[in-house]
């Protein structure tokens, strides 16, 4: 087994945030599902940008999220994927290496503009995005780092990165090289669309073994293994993986491993401001319990508190010292 020097390396959509503030009355007159991603062409993206209140940009993807979190919380992390050469492209390469995170694919000037993602956040924190992916759906299975993957403790992938073939080809190549490494591999549902979309080969990967940790959240799982209460979906899918862990807002979350299950509550905040990156930076503090050998328990609760300092802000990358927050846990 390779020496495992790096605790995680993720895979997902490189992509930057514009988050702006907007009413249900504006959601309802572009048809937006409030809540929901949808993708969206370079031609929707430009005209919802103009119509769009300010916007603050903010680099961000749900797996290089996750990165960010990560090092905040003192691990060694790195994160493939695609950007363009172009002032998107700087920006995001610039933030996520300032934020402690190896970057592992250059910039490319044959892949179109740099993805971007358009955040409509309403008075009542939720966030309803609308996805360009422009050049984070031209990663190929060539950009992946092999030795990367066989140095890491944990591999960990997007489902929203499953969507084009190009990255899916990708993170197929990711996953066999973890495979052959002892390289745990760990997986984001990331959306229910994602599920509607890919539940079958999704379902595929888990009954043949090739994923190790699944992340969900309450309306991911109960659309995974098609049934309508919580409970009877977490047993379900709990049956067919090592390790799953499910997300539950308000309600906390819970992580079953065979016959062991661990729970714990959500941490208290003082505002809620913005729901984006929760699910990733809880993420990031479960897979650094993880990756640093603590149980279910510490884990899930690495994870609520990275989860609960970023709603408390603008933005999907933490803005508070993570590793103050967790003293004593890692």
């Amino acid at each position: 087994m390779t020496d495992k020097t790096l605790d995680v390396l993720a895979i997902g959509n490189a992509i930057v945030d514009v988050i702006a503030d907007a009413d249900d009355a504006f959601l309802a007159g572009q048809s937006l599902d409030k809540g929901s991603m949808r993708l969206i062409d370079e031609g929707e993206a430009v005209r919802l940008y103009g119509l769009m209140n300010a916007g603050r940009e903010v680099s961000g993807g749900s797996a290089g999220n996750t990165a960010a979190g990560l090092a905040a919380l003192g691990c060694s992390a790195a994160f493939i994927g695609q950007v363009a050469s172009d002032e998107l492209g700087d920006i995001y390469k610039h933030d996520i290496e300032a934020e402690g995170v190896r970057f592992l694919v250059p910039a490319r000037g044959d892949v179109g503009a740099t993805a971007r993602c358009l955040i409509l956040v309403t008075p009542d924190a939720q966030r309803t995005m609308n996805t360009f992916l422009g050049a984070a759906q031209m990663l190929e299975a060539k950009d992946v780092d092999l030795a990367a993957v066989a140095s890491a403790k944990i591999l960990y992938l997007e489902g929203y990165l499953w969507d084009p073939a190009q990255p899916r080809a990708a993170m197929k190549a990711a996953i066999d090289a973890a495979r052959a490494a002892g390289t745990r591999v760990a997986f984001t549902l990331s959306d229910s669309f994602c599920i509607s979309r890919h539940r079958d080969d999704f379902l595929a990967l888990i009954d043949a073994g090739r994923i190790d940790i699944l992340f969900a959240n309450e309306a991911e799982i109960t659309e995974l293994a098609g049934e309508r209460a919580f409970e009877a979906a977490v047993a379900a899918v709990a049956a067919r993986v090592p390790l799953l862990v499910v997300t539950r807002s308000a309600k906390g979350a819970v992580a079953i491993a065979g016959d062991e299950r661990a729970s714990v509550p959500a941490e208290p905040i003082a505002r809620l401001v913005d729901t984006t990156g929760a699910g990733d930076l809880f993420a990031a503090g479960f897979l650094a319990g993880q990756a640093k050998g603590k149980s279910l328990e510490t884990s899930l609760r690495l994870g609520a508190i990275a989860a609960a300092e970023v709603i408390q802000h603008y933005g999907a990358r933490p803005e508070a010292d993570l590793k103050a927050l967790a003293a004593g846990l890692l």
